[in-house]
């Protein structure tokens, strides 16, 4: 089973992600968007499992920090530009279980995923 957390490591989200699969002893590799590159094939591969508008963190300091226009103007057109561009707008955790993407982090979620 290939597992891959996407995020960034100083996200209390992702620390809980992280602390439930080592709990659960389940091996993954962390994307540290910091590290690693936010390429468009990336952010491309986002928007083919998940809608656009919830891979897109509106509720973080970087999308509030944003001018009105570009908020305004947002769409799924130009979404992935802004996601390279700032990586810390897309939402945490992603997380790929054999190339099968899940947004965000529920414990009942993640026990479902990994139900063995």
């Amino acid at each position: 089973m290939a597992v891959i957390m996407y995020g960034i490591p100083n996200c209390d989200t992702i620390k809980k992600a992280k602390r439930w699969l080592d709990e659960q002893n389940i091996d993954y590799t962390f994307y540290d968007y910091k590290k690693q590159p936010v390429t468009a094939e990336l952010v491309d591969g986002f928007f083919e499992q998940l809608d656009w508008t919830q891979v897109v963190n509106k509720r973080g300091t970087t999308y509030r920090q944003l001018d009105d226009a570009t908020k305004q103007n947002l769409a799924s057109d130009n979404a992935a530009e802004l996601l390279i561009s700032n990586p810390s707008m897309i939402k945490r955790p992603i997380l790929s279980v054999d190339g099968e993407l899940t947004l965000g982090f529920k414990p009942d979620l993640y026990a479902q995923l990994f139900q063995r």
